[in-house]
Protein backbone atom coordinates (compact mmCIF):
# COMPACT_ATOMS: atom_id res chain seq x y z
CA UNK A 1 0.00 0.00 0.00
CA UNK A 2 2.87 2.37 0.84
CA UNK A 3 4.45 1.76 -2.56
CA UNK A 4 1.11 2.50 -4.30
CA UNK A 5 0.74 5.73 -2.34
CA UNK A 6 4.28 6.81 -3.26
CA UNK A 7 3.55 5.97 -6.91
CA UNK A 8 0.45 8.16 -6.98
CA UNK A 9 2.33 10.94 -5.19
CA UNK A 10 4.95 10.87 -7.97
CA UNK A 11 2.23 10.88 -10.65
CA UNK A 12 0.46 13.79 -8.98
CA UNK A 13 3.73 15.72 -8.68
CA UNK A 14 4.52 15.12 -12.38
CA UNK A 15 1.04 16.25 -13.45
CA UNK A 16 1.24 19.35 -11.25
CA UNK A 17 4.68 20.24 -12.62
CA UNK A 18 3.49 19.81 -16.21
CA UNK A 19 0.45 21.98 -15.55
CA UNK A 20 2.60 24.68 -13.99
CA UNK A 21 4.88 24.70 -17.03
CA UNK A 22 1.89 24.93 -19.39
CA UNK A 23 0.36 27.77 -17.39
CA UNK A 24 3.66 29.64 -17.27
CA UNK A 25 4.09 29.25 -21.01
CA UNK A 26 0.51 30.34 -21.67
CA UNK A 27 0.96 33.43 -19.50
CA UNK A 28 4.16 34.40 -21.29
CA UNK A 29 2.70 33.84 -24.74
CA UNK A 30 -0.32 36.08 -24.17
CA UNK A 31 -0.29 39.47 -25.79
CA UNK A 32 1.83 42.18 -24.19
CA UNK A 33 0.40 45.68 -24.49
CA UNK A 34 2.01 48.96 -23.57
CA UNK A 35 -0.73 51.24 -22.29
CA UNK A 36 -1.22 54.97 -21.85
CA UNK A 37 -4.49 55.37 -19.99
CA UNK A 38 -5.99 58.82 -19.35
CA UNK A 39 -8.57 59.82 -16.76
CA UNK A 40 -10.56 61.36 -19.63
CA UNK A 41 -10.37 60.97 -23.41
CA UNK A 42 -12.75 63.80 -24.39
CA UNK A 43 -12.78 66.99 -22.33
CA UNK A 44 -16.10 68.77 -22.61
CA UNK A 45 -16.94 72.36 -21.72
CA UNK A 46 -17.06 72.77 -17.96
CA UNK A 47 -14.90 69.72 -17.25
CA UNK A 48 -11.46 69.88 -15.69
CA UNK A 49 -8.68 70.06 -18.25
CA UNK A 50 -6.25 68.30 -15.90
CA UNK A 51 -5.64 64.72 -17.02
CA UNK A 52 -4.18 61.87 -15.00
CA UNK A 53 -2.14 59.47 -17.14
CA UNK A 54 -1.00 55.96 -16.26
CA UNK A 55 1.69 54.11 -18.20
CA UNK A 56 1.47 50.37 -17.65
CA UNK A 57 2.97 47.35 -19.44
CA UNK A 58 0.53 44.50 -19.03
CA UNK A 59 -1.96 42.07 -20.56
CA UNK A 60 -5.12 44.21 -20.79
CA UNK A 61 -7.52 41.31 -20.34
CA UNK A 62 -5.73 40.04 -17.22
CA UNK A 63 -3.95 42.77 -15.29
CA UNK A 64 -2.29 40.39 -12.84
CA UNK A 65 0.13 39.65 -15.70
CA UNK A 66 1.85 43.02 -15.43
CA UNK A 67 5.54 43.60 -16.15
CA UNK A 68 8.01 45.92 -14.44
CA UNK A 69 8.80 49.02 -16.48
CA UNK A 70 12.01 50.98 -16.39
CA UNK A 71 11.59 54.73 -16.77
CA UNK A 72 10.62 55.43 -20.41
CA UNK A 73 13.20 56.93 -22.73
CA UNK A 74 10.66 59.54 -23.78
CA UNK A 75 7.10 60.51 -22.95
CA UNK A 76 5.58 63.55 -24.61
CA UNK A 77 2.60 65.20 -26.24
CA UNK A 78 2.05 66.69 -29.70
CA UNK A 79 -0.44 69.57 -30.03
CA UNK A 80 -0.93 71.99 -32.91
CA UNK A 81 2.36 71.06 -34.53
CA UNK A 82 4.35 71.53 -31.32
CA UNK A 83 5.94 68.82 -29.18
CA UNK A 84 6.31 68.97 -25.39
CA UNK A 85 8.58 66.55 -23.53
CA UNK A 86 6.89 65.23 -20.37
CA UNK A 87 9.49 62.63 -19.40
CA UNK A 88 10.88 64.49 -16.38
CA UNK A 89 7.41 64.71 -14.83
CA UNK A 90 6.91 60.94 -14.68
CA UNK A 91 6.58 59.33 -11.24
CA UNK A 92 6.74 55.62 -10.56
CA UNK A 93 3.98 53.70 -8.79
CA UNK A 94 3.13 50.05 -8.22
CA UNK A 95 0.38 48.42 -10.26
CA UNK A 96 -0.46 44.79 -9.47
CA UNK A 97 2.97 44.36 -7.97
CA UNK A 98 4.82 45.79 -10.98
CA UNK A 99 6.62 49.10 -11.43
CA UNK A 100 4.61 51.48 -13.60
CA UNK A 101 4.56 55.22 -14.25
CA UNK A 102 2.12 58.09 -13.97
CA UNK A 103 1.87 61.77 -14.79
CA UNK A 104 -0.49 64.73 -14.77
CA UNK A 105 -1.08 67.06 -17.70
CA UNK A 106 -3.12 70.23 -18.15
CA UNK A 107 -4.60 70.48 -21.65
CA UNK A 108 -4.41 74.17 -22.48
CA UNK A 109 -6.40 75.19 -25.53
CA UNK A 110 -8.78 73.28 -27.76
CA UNK A 111 -7.86 70.51 -30.13
CA UNK A 112 -6.12 67.15 -30.08
CA UNK A 113 -3.35 66.18 -27.69
CA UNK A 114 -1.41 63.20 -29.06
CA UNK A 115 0.47 61.51 -26.22
CA UNK A 116 3.34 59.26 -27.25
CA UNK A 117 5.69 56.90 -25.45
CA UNK A 118 9.12 55.51 -26.29
CA UNK A 119 9.80 52.80 -23.68
CA UNK A 120 13.06 51.10 -22.88
CA UNK A 121 13.26 47.61 -24.41
CA UNK A 122 11.77 44.99 -22.09
CA UNK A 123 13.42 41.57 -21.94
CA UNK A 124 10.92 38.71 -21.86
CA UNK A 125 12.96 35.91 -20.32
CA UNK A 126 10.48 33.13 -21.15
CA UNK A 127 10.68 33.97 -24.85
CA UNK A 128 14.29 35.26 -24.77
CA UNK A 129 13.11 38.28 -26.73
CA UNK A 130 13.31 42.03 -26.25
CA UNK A 131 10.04 43.94 -26.68
CA UNK A 132 9.71 47.64 -27.50
CA UNK A 133 6.24 49.08 -28.08
CA UNK A 134 5.93 52.66 -29.31
CA UNK A 135 2.55 53.83 -28.05
CA UNK A 136 0.10 56.60 -28.89
CA UNK A 137 -3.12 57.96 -27.40
CA UNK A 138 -5.23 60.95 -28.46
CA UNK A 139 -7.17 63.14 -26.01
CA UNK A 140 -9.47 65.85 -27.40
CA UNK A 141 -10.36 69.14 -25.75
CA UNK A 142 -13.47 71.15 -26.65
CA UNK A 143 -14.36 69.10 -29.72
CA UNK A 144 -11.97 70.75 -32.18
CA UNK A 145 -10.11 68.15 -34.31
CA UNK A 146 -6.54 69.26 -35.03
CA UNK A 147 -3.77 66.66 -34.83
CA UNK A 148 -5.42 63.24 -34.50
CA UNK A 149 -3.91 61.95 -37.77
CA UNK A 150 -0.45 63.43 -37.17
CA UNK A 151 2.52 61.19 -37.98
CA UNK A 152 5.08 61.67 -35.21
CA UNK A 153 8.04 59.94 -36.82
CA UNK A 154 8.30 57.21 -34.20
CA UNK A 155 10.36 54.16 -35.12
CA UNK A 156 7.10 52.18 -35.25
CA UNK A 157 3.75 53.91 -35.46
CA UNK A 158 0.07 53.41 -36.19
CA UNK A 159 -1.28 56.42 -38.07
CA UNK A 160 -5.07 56.54 -37.60
CA UNK A 161 -7.16 56.92 -40.76
CA UNK A 162 -10.29 57.78 -38.82
CA UNK A 163 -10.64 59.98 -35.76
CA UNK A 164 -9.47 57.82 -32.80
CA UNK A 165 -11.94 59.29 -30.31
CA UNK A 166 -15.70 59.89 -30.33
CA UNK A 167 -16.18 56.33 -31.59
CA UNK A 168 -19.45 54.43 -31.31
CA UNK A 169 -19.72 50.72 -30.66
CA UNK A 170 -19.84 49.11 -34.10
CA UNK A 171 -17.64 51.74 -35.76
CA UNK A 172 -14.79 50.44 -37.88
CA UNK A 173 -11.40 51.71 -36.76
CA UNK A 174 -8.76 52.05 -39.47
CA UNK A 175 -5.04 52.70 -39.24
CA UNK A 176 -1.83 52.44 -41.24
CA UNK A 177 1.14 50.57 -39.79
CA UNK A 178 4.52 52.19 -40.36
CA UNK A 179 8.07 51.18 -39.46
CA UNK A 180 10.90 53.66 -39.93
CA UNK A 181 8.55 55.88 -41.92
CA UNK A 182 7.42 53.22 -44.41
CA UNK A 183 4.13 51.35 -44.57
CA UNK A 184 4.35 47.69 -43.48
CA UNK A 185 2.50 45.40 -45.92
CA UNK A 186 0.54 42.57 -44.28
CA UNK A 187 1.57 43.59 -40.77
CA UNK A 188 0.08 41.46 -38.01
CA UNK A 189 -1.99 43.36 -35.46
CA UNK A 190 -3.11 42.06 -32.08
CA UNK A 191 -6.29 43.57 -30.67
CA UNK A 192 -7.42 43.42 -27.04
CA UNK A 193 -10.12 45.08 -24.99
CA UNK A 194 -9.22 46.42 -21.59
CA UNK A 195 -10.96 44.21 -19.02
CA UNK A 196 -12.03 46.67 -16.36
CA UNK A 197 -12.78 43.81 -14.03
CA UNK A 198 -9.02 43.88 -13.53
CA UNK A 199 -8.83 47.71 -13.69
CA UNK A 200 -11.68 48.52 -11.34
CA UNK A 201 -10.90 52.24 -11.17
CA UNK A 202 -11.81 52.69 -14.84
CA UNK A 203 -15.38 53.22 -16.01
CA UNK A 204 -15.61 50.33 -18.45
CA UNK A 205 -17.68 47.13 -17.96
CA UNK A 206 -15.76 43.94 -17.24
CA UNK A 207 -15.68 41.10 -19.74
CA UNK A 208 -15.77 37.32 -19.51
CA UNK A 209 -14.35 35.43 -22.45
CA UNK A 210 -15.95 32.22 -23.79
CA UNK A 211 -12.51 30.78 -24.63
CA UNK A 212 -8.82 31.68 -24.59
CA UNK A 213 -9.04 32.24 -28.37
CA UNK A 214 -11.36 35.20 -27.78
CA UNK A 215 -8.96 37.14 -25.52
CA UNK A 216 -6.62 38.40 -28.26
CA UNK A 217 -7.97 39.07 -31.73
CA UNK A 218 -5.42 38.86 -34.55
CA UNK A 219 -5.86 40.67 -37.86
CA UNK A 220 -3.55 41.57 -40.74
CA UNK A 221 -3.02 44.76 -42.68
CA UNK A 222 -3.38 44.84 -46.45
CA UNK A 223 -0.54 45.35 -48.91
CA UNK A 224 -0.53 49.09 -48.09
CA UNK A 225 -0.18 48.50 -44.35
CA UNK A 226 -3.82 49.48 -43.71
CA UNK A 227 -6.00 47.50 -41.29
CA UNK A 228 -9.67 47.72 -40.34
CA UNK A 229 -11.39 46.46 -37.21
CA UNK A 230 -15.08 46.66 -36.29
CA UNK A 231 -15.36 47.50 -32.59
CA UNK A 232 -17.94 45.10 -31.08
CA UNK A 233 -18.24 46.49 -27.54
CA UNK A 234 -17.84 49.74 -25.64
CA UNK A 235 -14.60 50.31 -23.76
CA UNK A 236 -10.89 50.82 -24.31
CA UNK A 237 -9.34 48.89 -27.21
CA UNK A 238 -5.64 48.44 -27.88
CA UNK A 239 -4.12 47.77 -31.32
CA UNK A 240 -0.55 46.45 -31.38
CA UNK A 241 1.13 46.00 -34.76
CA UNK A 242 4.08 43.65 -34.34
CA UNK A 243 7.19 43.47 -36.50
CA UNK A 244 10.78 42.31 -36.34
CA UNK A 245 13.34 44.81 -35.12
CA UNK A 246 17.12 44.86 -34.98
CA UNK A 247 18.61 42.39 -32.52
CA UNK A 248 19.72 43.57 -29.09
CA UNK A 249 22.72 41.80 -27.53
CA UNK A 250 22.23 39.02 -30.06
CA UNK A 251 18.63 38.46 -28.94
CA UNK A 252 15.49 38.76 -31.04
CA UNK A 253 13.73 42.11 -30.80
CA UNK A 254 9.97 42.47 -31.31
CA UNK A 255 8.99 46.03 -32.21
CA UNK A 256 5.39 47.11 -31.74
CA UNK A 257 3.33 50.10 -32.80
CA UNK A 258 0.43 50.59 -30.37
CA UNK A 259 -2.57 52.89 -30.29
CA UNK A 260 -5.48 53.02 -27.84
CA UNK A 261 -9.04 54.10 -28.66
CA UNK A 262 -12.26 54.18 -26.69
CA UNK A 263 -15.75 53.33 -28.00
CA UNK A 264 -19.09 54.26 -26.45
CA UNK A 265 -22.56 52.74 -26.70
CA UNK A 266 -25.18 54.87 -28.42
CA UNK A 267 -28.11 55.48 -26.08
Amino acid sequence: MAKICRFFEKVLFAVSLSLAIVLAYSASSMAHFQMILPSDDIIEEGESNEIDLQIIFTHPAEAHYTMNMEKPLKFGVFHKKKTQDLTDGLKDFEFHGAKSWKSKFVAKGGGDFVFYLVPRPYYEDMEQTYITQYTKLVVNNAGFPTDWDAELGLDAEIVPLCKPYGLWTGNAFQGMVKHKGKAVPFAEIEVERLNAGAFSDLVCPGQRYPSSAHVTQVIKADDNGIFTYGIPKAGWWGFAALMEGEKIDGKDHEVGAVIWVRAYDME
